[in-house]
């Protein structure tokens, strides 16, 4: 059956706009600008907003243990990757890629054990940390001019960051 004049839905949110969508959710009629696509239709800002409060679940207190754990395990890993740096080759180069990528694999691990609470800004701490704590050691470095091991830093941090976001997050490759 066609619609009719009468049968066409506004947008709730752009009452001159009209459109064909709903949201799955609330049922309002919602135009393509507004529709946010999720993996079981679309959805209204409002509803995806409201959805979210119930995933960001974290505490004050999270933050500061995913920032301490991280920046303390960031930290010994970046020494761990320091030391082999000293030995040196081209095949120690991509022995790092390896040895950051399990780091950051071990340190996202020990992050899911110690914090059970999710949260989008947590995730972005615990990634800020990573560097944060790779830090003292590339500034002792580059203050000693040892400027070859701070390849080996660069590369434990272009390769854990992500590594400990992802896994943490619960982003699947």
């Amino acid at each position: 059956m066609p619609m009719t004049q009468s049968d066409t839905l506004y947008c709730y949110i752009h009452p001159n706009r009209p459109t064909a969508l709903r949201c799955n959710r609330c049922e309002r009629p919602i135009c393509a600008q507004c529709a946010i696509r999720t993996p079981t239709g679309y959805r209204c800002k409002n509803c995806v907003r409201e959805l979210q409060r119930n995933f960001d679940t974290a505490v004050w207190y999270d933050y500061l243990i995913g920032f301490g754990l991280t920046a303390i395990l960031s930290f010994a890993a970046s020494a761990i990757i320091s030391a082999i740096s000293f030995i040196g080759g081209f095949f120690l180069i991509i022995i790092s890629f390896a040895i950051a990528a399990g780091a950051g694999t071990l340190i996202s691990n020990i992050l899911l054990r110690a914090i059970r609470r999710r949260s989008r800004a947590l995730f972005f701490i615990i990634a800020a940390s990573v560097v944060l704590g790779a830090l003292p050691v590339a500034l002792f470095f580059l203050l000693t001019g040892n400027f070859f091991s701070i390849i080996w830093q660069g590369i434990y941090v272009v390769v854990a960051t992500p590594t400990v976001y992802t896994r943490f997050s619960g982003i699947q490759l």
